[in-house]
């Protein structure tokens, strides 16, 4: 199993008939639930949420995010020096982010009506009890910054 998050770039397909968006190189194998985030408004933060043993794929279905992702050094008190690694997720670029146990992350909406699915390979009871939540400016605000 991959040790840190990873991006795994999809595509689309477009013709008169509609659009195909697809990840072909993400595998579903090992995934127990999904779950869909709705963020109707621009500029909310859901952060930061971490497991010690669970994964997580993000896929963006309409709008953009941007998603972080930061090691847990420590599950209680992490290290408030590592640097989150920072993503733009958008549906108009299909791809799904890979996060790996022993990371937090959280996701802000950069547009309205934004959707978001997230897969896990532990059931919610399993989730329940690798369940870890800090702030959203547990690691700083600017994290969260939108680029210009």
């Amino acid at each position: 199993m991959n040790k840190s998050p990873k991006l795994i770039k999809g595509g689309k397909f477009e013709n008169r008939k509609g659009i195909i968006k697809y990840v072909n190189g993400f595998s579903l194998f090992g995934f127990k639930r999904f779950y869909q985030i709705d963020l109707p408004r621009k500029n909310i933060i859901r952060a930061f949420h971490g497991h010690m043993k669970e994964s997580k794929a993000v896929f963006v279905i309409s709008g953009s995010i941007i998603l972080c992702a930061v090691y847990l050094s420590d599950k209680i008190n992490p290290s408030k020096k590592i640097k989150p690694k920072r993503i733009v997720l958008s549906s108009k670029s299909p791809s799904v982010y890979f996060i790996p146990p022993k990371f937090a992350n959280g996701i802000k909406s950069l547009e309205k009506n934004t959707q978001v699915i997230f897969f896990s390979d532990k059931t919610v009871k399993q989730s329940e009890k690798d369940d870890y939540r800090f702030p959203e400016d547990y690691w700083g605000e600017e994290v969260w910054k939108s680029e210009k």
